[in-house]
């Protein structure tokens, strides 16, 4: 067990993340002298966008644009000097303004004091449902891509990529280049219909390259691009998983598969995070930076953490430097966002969650269906978002609403629309732990925390 005196440690910042935004806010505290720490929950540095695969395993080929700027990054840490405490999950910020992690080596909680605490906790995949979403075989296409950077090898058998976004076109691109593409790539929307939207990428290279470089291994490998399609459900079969699809004509057709990957899009991962307090004289002072804070891409992620680790440096020290660089650089990747959200956006505007059957899961963890939901709001005085998880359990589970909040807040407003809006985060709230956690850590860490309390008042 870790001794609490080693455990309550006194630094300028702690950064929670070990991803590009976590690295570049820490690169920028501590190259003007702050005591930086970074709080990372696997074994290294990376975050999901470089995840570094395990020992002995190559990396998943990356384009050249992408590569040198982790290069150029990570060399840049590595000299820096910069502390990470790994395999380390945070949990919070409890009242005294102390920082509470998870080590997971060694089975406790650890309670970390700082005077700035940056959080870089990175974006979620978003996955609307659709029937048989909770099957066995039906995963996210981010969770696919991280096996393979873990592993360097692509997932076994017939593979269906489905939803919308780039990020399909990159797990199938590395999906070939690993050996096994895709048997196809089912997209919403149709980017190749938007040729002037199209045209105003070239204003952005690198992300221009980069998909380029993405759909040419993808059109080498004949892997079929399903555009203005939607996969409307799953279900088993003799041989595998039957995937229906209907094109934009409304034509439907089956695919016989192994293995689903889904994708509707990443949403910045806020949920249960404390309030942002950004005065001076707030102890501690809570940012956040990167995609947690706005989900624009690896690009705006590294500017937004130097952003942020200026700016902590500015409250901290009473420094004035300059925010315009990267204030621009910011705003550059949040006009390359829009272009691309324009390009992706799904031919049929109507949302998929309207017309879902009552039998559909919309909380996996628990198992709770849209017909419950729809039972639920039958009340004539109407729920909260914070009624309807506590009557109907719907973001109770172990992701804690993570993939299920949005979508099922989403279905109540379209349910009753007379009611007041619900979000996300009625159901999920601010609170810590913000992930689930032993109680055998958590109250080692209360009684170590008493027992100081105890020693110090002798």
């Amino acid at each position: 067990m870790l001794d609490w005196r080693w455990t309550l440690t006194d630094l300028d910042i702690i950064v929670v993340g070990g991803g590009v935004a976590g690295i570049s806010a820490a690169l920028e505290a501590s190259g003007s002298g702050l005591s930086v720490e970074i709080i990372e929950q696997r074994p290294n540095v990376g975050g999901a966008i470089y995840r570094q695969p395990i020992d002995g395993v190559e990396a998943v080929p990356q384009p050249r644009t992408a590569r040198a700027r982790w290069k150029a990054l990570f060399s840049a840490y590595r000299q820096s000097g910069i502390r990470l405490r790994h395999s380390c999950v945070f949990l919070g910020i409890d009242s005294d303004g102390l920082v509470l992690v998870e080590d997971r080596l060694h089975g406790a909680v650890v309670h970390l004091k700082a005077r700035a605490v940056v959080i870089a906790t990175g974006a979620i995949e978003k996955i609307l449902p659709r029937p048989g979403w909770e099957l066995s075989g039906v995963s996210t296409a981010g969770g696919l891509q991280v096996m393979m950077k873990e592993t360097g090898r692509p997932p076994h058998g017939r593979i269906l990529l489905a939803g919308g976004g780039p990020l399909l076109i990159a797990v199938a691109a590395q999906m070939a280049k690993l050996g096994n593409p895709p048997v196809a790539v089912v997209e919403a929307g149709d980017p190749i219909r938007h040729p002037l939207v199209t045209f105003g990428l070239f204003a952005y290279p690198r992300l221009l390259s980069e998909a380029f470089s993405y759909l040419c291994e993808m059109t080498a490998n004949r892997t079929p691009w399903l555009r203005g399609c939607v996969l409307t459900g799953v279900r088993r079969c003799d041989t595998g998983l039957e995937a229906t699809l209907r094109d934009r004509r409304g034509q439907s057709q089956t695919i016989i598969v192994d293995r689903v990957g889904l994708h509707d899009g990443v949403r910045s991962n806020q949920f249960g995070l404390p309030d942002v307090a950004m005065k001076a004289d707030a102890r501690p002072i809570i940012m956040r930076a990167g995609d947690c804070r706005e989900a624009l891409g690896s690009i705006a992620a590294e500017a937004d953490g130097r952003r942020v680790g200026r700016q902590v440096v500015n409250l901290l020290s009473g420094k004035t430097r300059a925010l315009k660089d990267v204030d621009a650089a910011i705003a550059q990747q949040r006009r390359a966002q829009s272009l691309l959200s324009a390009l992706f956006a799904p031919v049929d505007p109507t949302s998929p969650l309207a017309t879902l059957p009552d039998e559909t899961i919309l909380c996996r963890c628990e198992g709770r269906t849209i017909g419950d939901l729809r039972l639920l709001a039958q009340r004539s005085d109407g729920l909260s978002g914070r009624e309807v998880k506590h009557n109907g359990r719907f973001s109770m589970g172990v992701c804690q609403g993570r993939f299920c909040a949005a979508n099922v807040a989403e279905v109540l407003n379209l349910i009753s629309p007379s009611q007041a809006p619900a979000a996300a985060n009625d159901l999920t709230g601010q609170r810590w732990p913000i992930r689930p956690v032993s109680i055998g850590a958590l109250t080692r860490a209360i009684s170590q925390h008493n027992s100081n309390d105890e020693r110090g008042s002798k």
